[in-house]
């Protein structure tokens, strides 16, 4: 069976989350937790980094912070996780779905400013595969209106936009750590923060709504209640299992590149011939390989592509019912324009295995089925 998933181990995992335990320090903000907080600064030039408890939660921070509310308007893709939706649904604000590109699957640029109203407070680009939005144009648009600017980049550790880390480009980025990301603590995230001066509220909003922080550094005598808040620290545990492949993030990544090259050389000849579409990586985009994905000529062809590749026990996935699409999308939002590319890529595009390890024997077996499927 090849796996569409397997959670990196690097191998040094178990001995951080040793020396965690023998610290008598496993509730978070220990020395793992700054090493891998440091890491993220550092790679990515983000002003302030803060590990926190999932991706959706770096999300619910920033949202937070940004001050949205009710009566505000978020503009996103439809082609994202619920979480991206649910961070901003919590604060009472209205969605403004806007359709997707078809090269990138990312949110199409053109399109925002047609869908800022009065009403408009964030604009929440999504990071595709961890290939980067057009941000120059996001960040224009953001300026020009006032807006905050969210990266939902949970997939975009270790890539990059003209050369600047994902997350690092808005306002805020969010990071994820799930089992099923390039880096992993099992359960886990990042909140980017690029303007200094919401430093300090983020480290409140993260500890409860106090001012925990300042006092374990030492700049207060004793802490209180300041803020909204609620328990965004992870585990010491988690944090020692992510640092070990943050240290191997380089080699982590190589291997995975390796993969990627390898299915899209491989997959490059159906390509040529219109049979199937790979993945686009625009000028100025560096990316991380954190997943590799075809589209097919339509959702019969998806389905059947997918039953015959389970059949020879490689397993695949579909990606993302669009979320205006679902109950809680028509309840808490509207799809501003015309689902031109959104809808149809739900229905074309698949998901191959993909993950730190995969073997190229492997990668050359799907590939067969692959060709045997459209040449049968």
């Amino acid at each position: 069976m090849i796996n569409f998933n397997v959670p990196p181990h690097v191998g040094k995992e178990e001995e951080y989350i040793k020396q965690a335990i023998e610290s008598h320090k496993i509730c978070g903000d220990g020395e793992f937790t700054k090493k891998c907080n440091s890491w993220i600064e550092q790679r990515t030039g983000t002003s302030k980094a803060l590990l926190v408890t999932s991706g959706s939660t770096a999300l619910d921070m920033a949202a937070v912070l940004s001050e949205v509310g009710p009566g505000d308007e978020v503009i996103l893709p439809s082609y994202t996780f619920v979480s991206t939706a649910n961070a901003f649904v919590l604060r009472g604000a209205d969605l403004v779905f806007v359709d997707i590109r078809p090269d990138t699957q990312n949110i199409d640029e053109k399109l925002i400013e047609d869908a800022i109203t009065d009403r408009t407070k964030v604009i929440a680009p999504v990071h595709y595969a961890g290939v980067s939005c057009e941000m120059d144009t996001i960040m224009d648009i953001a300026k020009r209106h006032n807006l905050v600017v969210i990266e939902d980049a949970a997939q975009g550790v270790m890539s990059t936009y003209k050369g600047r880390g994902l997350g690092s480009v808005g306002d805020y980025g969010c990071y994820s750590f799930h089992e099923t990301k390039n880096y992993s603590m099992g359960e886990g995230g990042a909140l980017l923060i690029n303007d200094e001066s919401k430093i300090d509220r983020a480290e409140i909003i993260r500890e409860k709504g106090t001012d925990r922080s300042k006092f374990l550094r030492g700049a207060i005598d004793k802490y209180t209640w300041v803020d909204m808040g609620s328990s965004y620290l992870p585990s010491e545990l988690n944090a020692a299992y992510l640092w070990a492949q943050l240290e191997m993030a380089d080699p982590i990544n190589e291997d995975r590149m390796a993969n990627w090259n390898a299915y899209y050389e491989q997959l490059s000849e159906l390509a040529d011939e219109g049979r199937l579409e790979l993945p686009v990586i625009p000028e100025g985009c560096e990316h991380n390989a954190h997943m590799f994905y075809i589209k097919t000529a339509n959702l019969e062809e998806r389905v059947a592509l997918s039953t015959y590749l389970k059949e020879k026990d490689i397993s695949t996935v579909f990606h993302y019912v669009p979320l205006h699409s679902a109950p809680a999308g028509s309840k808490f939002g509207k799809f501003h324009g015309e689902d031109k590319y959104t809808t149809n890529t739900f229905e074309r595009l698949l998901r191959l295995p993909m993950f730190y390890g995969l073997k190229a024997d492997d990668v050359q077996k799907v590939c067969e089925a692959i060709k045997s499927f459209y040449n049968k």
